[in-house]
């Protein structure tokens, strides 16, 4: 895995986890925050923890935020200070931006100012959540758009005994199954012949609704 390295601007619950999980990736992070409880806290974890306001230019001028591989503006409560901050992100040649929004509009004006990816951690939490307490098969999910996501589920009864060419999910539910985990047995390329038995692991992809329609 090739070495990179992260700013992020905001250690909150949101910016400090990823900038601890990064890290103990192997990456470089350096972490901006006001709060000097939150950096000292930090300090030890990450590559460089730094007391600053991310929303004056010279702090993030002195950066160089251009050498990093991304920049994380994970500032929560101040839709403001986000907003500010990933424009000057922007100007300064930032190569990529990920930034956290509280509301769709937050997004929006985000997107409009050319930020390359928005997330809504607490929105896709929830929806992450209801889809695992609604349904007994989901095991996890991950969102790829508004519209399409990843799921690992448990095979339900009505798929397992059957080859997938007599499934057909694709022509039958709109989506495709990537993986099957059978005990210790990962398949990443599941053939038309290959068998989904009882308590199999499945990685499947597809619209939110399909997928919803699989486990009616």
């Amino acid at each position: 895995m090739k070495r990179k390295s992260f700013a992020i601007i905001g250690a909150g619950r949101f910016g400090s986890s990823i900038a601890v999980t990064l890290s103990e990736m192997g990456h470089d992070v350096l972490v901006l925050d006001l709060d000097e409880k939150r950096i000292q806290d930090l300090a030890d974890k990450v590559t460089h923890a730094m007391q600053a306001d991310a929303t004056n230019e010279h702090n993030i001028k002195a950066l160089g935020v251009a050498n990093f591989d991304a920049v994380i503006v994970a500032i929560g409560v101040e839709m403001q200070a986000s907003i500010l901050t990933c424009l000057m992100m922007k100007e300064l040649g930032a190569k990529y931006i990920l930034a956290k929004a509280r509301t769709a509009q937050h997004g929006k004006v985000l997107e409009r100012i050319g930020v390359d990816r928005v997330v809504f951690p607490e929105r896709d939490m929830g929806v992450r959540l209801a889809r695992q307490l609604t349904d007994k098969h989901v095991l996890d999910c991950i969102d790829l758009s508004p519209e399409y996501s990843v799921e690992e589920l448990v095979a339900p009864d009505f798929l397992t005994g059957k080859s997938l060419q007599d499934l057909d999910l694709r022509s039958r539910y709109g989506i495709n199954l990537i993986a099957i985990k059978s005990g210790d047995n990962v398949n990443i390329s599941p053939l038309a012949g290959d068998m989904i038995q009882k308590n199999d692991l499945l990685v499947v992809v597809g619209k939110n609704k399909d997928l919803e329609r699989l486990l009616r």
